[in-house]
């Protein structure tokens, strides 16, 4: 799928069902936004253009873990916009309500790309493979044709993820160092109590998108991704 068609689907992904479900589990302290806040944010709305949000086209949920901690695990909601053919970019939120938290960034190549990198870069991105033909990366909204379509040009891509605000562990602010994430690559890596509250709220079922994606040709990882072991000591 080429960045036009994907570009096409932009307003049914991002309008589909299931776009507003997932609220940020926590609560950030601050006053309640003043009347001179809300008129100053109205009128920058309605003034000024914003060029790399309006990009945005693409809304994928999945699921990320902390290199070197495998158990610290949570859900990941990807915003993404296609740059061309070979690089995404997506802002990831906690939730996908209005008031969701920034959670960090993810930056995504194709195979191509990641098979040039140096050896030391390689170890901090993860490939998502596993993540695709799972079932445990979706994008809701898409109808299912429209959505294998898609999984089929990331299964071959390579994610590098940094996240800066741990709502996952409570954090009400965005306190401490970027962490860098990875995604899951086997089976019996994920606490499964995290795809059952996904599939509920998004009215899915993996088991059955796993299936469905059978046919989707995925190559072996490329050498020295999926390494975190390796960035942290």
């Amino acid at each position: 799928m080429h960045k036009y068609l994907m570009s096409g689907l932009a307003a049914l992904l991002l309008a589909g069902c299931g776009a507003h479900n997932s609220a940020s589990p926590v609560n950030t302290p601050g006053a309640p936004v003043a009347g001179k806040t809300a008129l100053l944010d109205k009128g920058a709305a309605a003034l000024q253009s914003r060029p790399p949000i309006d990009a945005i086209n693409t809304y994928l949920d999945g699921f990320h873990y902390y290199c070197g901690n495998r158990q610290g695990q949570m859900e990941a909601h990807h915003y993404v916009t296609i740059l061309n053919d070979d690089v995404m970019q997506a802002v990831i939120y906690d939730g996908n309500k209005k008031d969701a938290r920034l959670m960090g960034v993810e930056y995504i190549i194709s195979e191509r790309l990641f098979k040039q990198l140096p050896a030391g870069e390689k170890k901090y991105w993860h490939s998502h493979r596993y993540e695709v033909k799972s079932g445990s990366l979706i994008a809701p909204g898409l109808p299912p044709v429209a959505e294998h379509a898609l999984m089929s040009k990331i299964v071959n891509t390579y994610g590098k993820t940094w996240h800066t605000w741990h709502t996952d562990r409570d954090n009400t602010l965005p306190l401490g160092e970027p962490t860098l994430m990875m995604g899951f690559t086997a089976d019996g890596q994920m606490n499964p109590a995290l795809l059952t509250d996904r599939d509920r709220r998004f009215g899915v079922d993996t088991q059955k998108i796993r299936q469905s994606r059978d046919d989707i040709p995925a190559h072996p990882v490329a050498a020295g991704a999926d390494n975190c072991q390796r960035v942290h000591r």
